[in-house]
């Protein structure tokens, strides 16, 4: 396999269409221009071996393996289908992950990678036919005419989408209904609701994890992605601005929403996205990129005898702060780093912050994300408050946030820009990060992964980033983890059915404004 694309890509090119993007709203933007051509690669026919444990329950398959299995005949699609639908029937009131279930979603009826694959769908994405709220007063009736063009590639590609899934309202915060009453719970805590699962992507990711669905999509704008991902013990993928088409999905923010797979290994996150990915004439943002490289092989660990070797030689770096503390979660971070020190082709590196980090990810430059909601909700604000029901401090601010401040705003974020690609990469090739930003603020991508469990039981994720369209050594980076550790193979218990359900607690505007995206 050649170099990973990141070194292909020009980073002046991604600066400039980074400055354009926050202007130019739907017109054409800048082109990034690669050094070298790569293979266009969508979802491969996957062979793999399943595991002797997963052969007895086909909930617990991963994509790869239960496509094999549906490949080779051993697995029916309409098997595996019922299998999740039973899940649903017997626990999902209890996770509340759902916001509606297509029984009658034929199995059958596609052909493909994919084919017989169960999926989740976060509930801002277009369903032909079936309803996409956001969990949103605004959307309570919508029945979209149309998929997404995320849905009808992974449909087209054979999957099956069984339903749609809880979110915070608008994307905001974790799943609660619009007035702000909380949902979907952990499916790690099921019995403690006040545990956060992670949002806004929180049904899918409790669908995933309590094995109701094999994979699932979610968007990320501040960590809705990468923090479910996290919270649920799932590999999640936000991949670079523009490598998703938004088309068809109710937007939070143009310039920082990013559609992604929340999946239970690299390689399905590596078999969701690139299904999803490429370019989109509906989609400006879309459009000339660098094509989409092989994803899939990314994401297989790289074997010699016993030993797993990384696929690139990689320098990983290491910001201040990752590891300070004894938490459990600092510990789970040094035997992250200890396991990858380990893997022939890691050099990890310390790396010291761009100069002005904490001004400029700051909330005063951070806030210039606000207006862009409030634009694309101007009618509703005019004309009726309550619509936006919890959620409605967020698109307030945004309607009177100042011309001045979002200029101000706009280049602050081409200044991080810059000194993240110039300054922070020019150690490293790819950093751990204690959090999503700023790599959601300036569209780098991000991976999500589980690397332990705290004493009670909850699990532990990092993240890493990467450089532009580096979406491939990202996914390389988690298969040689994935391949040592057993982290992603654990699943949590099934909840008691009939026990008591503690009462979940209500978010007001103000809890929602904390936390918001």
């Amino acid at each position: 396999m050649s170099e990973p694309q990141d070194r292909r890509v020009d980073r002046r090119a991604f600066l400039a269409r980074t400055a354009a993007l926050g202007v130019a709203g739907t017109v054409a933007l800048p082109p990034i221009a690669e050094a070298a051509p790569v293979a266009v690669s969508g979802p491969a026919d996957v062979e793999v071996q399943p595991r002797p444990e997963a052969m007895a329950d086909p909930t617990e398959l991963t994509i790869a393996e239960a496509a094999t299995l549906i490949r080779s005949g051993r697995l029916r699609p309409e098997t595996l289908l019922r299998a999740y639908l039973d899940r649903i029937r017997a626990f999902d009131g209890i996770y509340q992950a759902f916001n509606t279930v297509r029984p009658e979603g034929s199995a059958t009826a596609s052909r493909g990678p994919l084919r017989g694959i169960v999926l989740a769908i976060k509930d801002n994405y277009f369903t032909a036919g079936l309803p996409t709220t956001a969990n949103s007063f605004l959307y309570a009736d919508f029945v979209p005419p149309y998929d997404a063009t995320a849905v009808a590639r992974l449909k087209t590609a054979g999957a099956v989408v069984l339903g749609k899934t809880q979110m915070g309202p608008l994307a905001t915060t974790r799943a609660t209904t619009p007035d702000g009453r909380v949902t979907t719970v952990s499916a790690w805590a099921p019995d403690r609701p006040e545990i956060d699962p992670g949002g806004s992507s929180t049904g899918t990711a409790t669908a995933v994890a309590a094995r109701m669905a094999t994979s699932g999509t979610g968007t990320q704008t501040g960590g809705s992605i990468t923090s479910p991902c996290n919270a649920q013990n799932l590999t999640g993928l936000k991949p670079t601005m523009g490598r998703v088409s938004l088309h068809g999905i109710i937007p939070l923010s143009y310039t920082r929403d990013h559609p992604g797979p929340l999946a239970r290994d690299a390689l399905d996150a590596a078999i969701m996205l690139s299904a999803m990915a490429g370019p989109d004439p509906h989609d400006p943002r879309t459009q000339g990129l660098p094509r989409v490289p092989d994803l899939i092989t990314a994401a297989k660990p790289v074997r010699q005898g016993r030993r797993v070797r990384l696929r690139w030689p990689t320098r990983i770096g290491v910001i201040p702060g990752y590891l300070s503390g004894s938490s459990p979660t600092a510990q789970a971070r040094a035997a992250f780093l200890d396991t990858l020190a380990g893997v022939p082709g890691v050099t990890l590196v310390d790396v010291p912050l761009p100069d002005e980090w904490a001004l400029l990810t700051g909330g005063a430059f951070n806030n210039v994300r606000l207006p862009e909601r409030a634009e694309a909700f101007a009618p509703q604000l005019t004309a009726d408050l309550r619509g936006f029901g919890v959620s409605v401090l967020g698109w307030l601010q945004g309607a009177v946030f100042g011309a001045q401040e979002y200029l101000v705003g706009q280049r602050a974020k081409v200044v991080l820009t810059d000194r993240v690609l110039t300054d922070l990469f020019a150690r490293c090739d790819v950093v751990v990060q204690t959090s999503p930003l700023p790599f959601d603020i300036i569209g780098l991508p991000e991976l999500a992964l589980p690397i332990g469990f705290t004493p009670e039981g909850l699990p532990i994720g990092t993240i890493l980033g990467g450089l532009p369209f580096a979406e491939d050594r990202l996914l390389s980076i988690a298969a040689a983890y994935q391949a040592l550790t057993t982290w992603h193979r654990r699943r949590p218990a099934d909840p008691v059915v009939g026990a008591a359900v503690a009462a979940r607690p209500r978010l007001t505007a103000l809890d929602v404004l904390e936390t918001m995206q």
